[in-house]
């Protein structure tokens, strides 16, 4: 096992009385902030029909940040596959995986928020469907040439009578990077179909942050097992996992910060969304037969929000190892802004101290 890689991850998170600009211009002055500090890897979430996560189009946002960075990989989390013609995703992420001269990563998985599904006529029971079909139509695009003459059950591509090589017309350009870019999947549940779908595909498992760490212990389980009956043979440092991380130079600081800040506002936020979908909070929970109510913000810092100094956060951390195992990169989450001074503490602590702490505890002959 080697370093434990560093990534931040926006959904993104913002209140509705601040105005879309500003939300973006910190989301790019985050992102090069976290650059300039060596994180490895910055993910970034697609909505489009939200107040507080606006980003609609993750991939524009890479592109406008390519160029304010130099060294950070950048990926859209996750691509909503089944709101989007598999040719256009296969040619777009090309484009921008030159564009990233190779710097791009990504992960497929289904969009689940009402209103862009209803806006745009898509079946919420035929997410997982569209998304397994959606990935096999990107690869065989980006693995093979034309003619091109692919059948599924939502989706029929067709590049078969115009194509005229000789002025070029019937192209799918392939990615920068071969075959593709690294690609994960977003899990979020116990027994998960999406961990048997990555480690059947050889893609990589990513925890979703607001799930308790027996949830992400199972996940690698599961993962692992549909690897080996594929006949692949699973990596632990291609796990990554996703947690609310706050930091400061004091636990009590970090606490009291955390429990009043975006990060406590968030998962109030996410559990009101969860209720009004009708599918309860269940994935809060360690125990299914927790009630509701003790699914409170003192059982959530215990469990999903590791606030602290770096000493204490590295205990938690070590603890969710003990737990889960291995894996080869830490997600922490980026919320609003709603004070810039203590959160730009915070990632500065992440990078620069507690990343170096914690990879002390896992390889300290490589890392002494």
């Amino acid at each position: 096992m080697g370093r434990i890689k560093s990534g931040i991850f926006i959904m993104p998170f913002h209140p509705p009385g601040k105005s879309l600009s500003q939300c973006h211009d910190e989301d790019m002055e985050l992102v090069i902030r976290a650059d300039e500090l060596g994180i490895d890897e910055f993910w970034i979430g697609e909505h489009h029909t939200m107040v507080y996560e606006n980003i609609a189009m993750p991939e524009i946002f890479i592109g406008a940040a390519l160029r304010e960075t130099s060294n950070i990989r950048l990926g859209p989390a996750p691509v909503c596959l089944q709101q989007h013609h598999p040719a256009l995703v296969a040619s777009r992420l090309s484009f921008l995986d030159h564009l990233s001269l190779g710097r791009l990563n990504l992960c497929f998985g289904p969009g689940s928020v009402s209103t862009d599904l209803e806006i745009l006529g898509v079946d919420p029971r035929n997410s997982a469907a569209m998304v397994s079909e959606s990935i096999e139509m990107i690869l065989a695009l980006w693995q093979t040439d034309p003619p091109y003459n692919i059948d599924g059950r939502f989706w029929q591509i067709r590049m078969e009578r115009t194509i005229d090589p000789e002025v070029g017309l019937g192209v799918i350009h392939k990615p920068y990077q071969r075959p593709h870019p690294p690609v994960s999947m977003p899990i979020s549940s116990i027994n998960s179909e999406t961990a048997r779908e990555a480690g059947r595909r050889g893609f990589q498992p990513f925890g979703h942050s607001l799930i308790p760490s027996n949830t992400l212990a199972n996940i690698w389980t599961t993962y692992e097992q549909a690897s080996m009956e594929a006949g692949r043979r699973p990596d632990r440092s291609d796990y990554k996992i996703a947690r609310a991380i706050f930091l400061a130079d004091t636990v009590e600081e970090a606490v009291r910060r955390a429990r009043s800040n975006t990060v406590a506002a968030n998962f109030e936020y996410i559990g009101s969304l969860l209720k009004r979908g009708g599918r309860g909070i269940g994935m809060f929970k360690r125990d299914p037969d927790m009630p509701d109510s003790d699914c409170n913000l003192d059982y959530l810092m215990g469990e999903q929000i590791i606030a602290g100094d770096v000493d204490a956060v590295v205990d938690r951390l070590e603890a969710l190892r003990a737990e889960v195992g291995d894996f080869g990169t830490l997600v922490m989450m980026s919320y609003d802004w709603d004070d810039k001074e203590s959160w730009l503490r915070s990632l500065e602590l992440f990078a620069t101290e507690l990343m170096p702490a914690l990879n002390r505890k896992v390889t300290p002959e490589q890392v002494a």
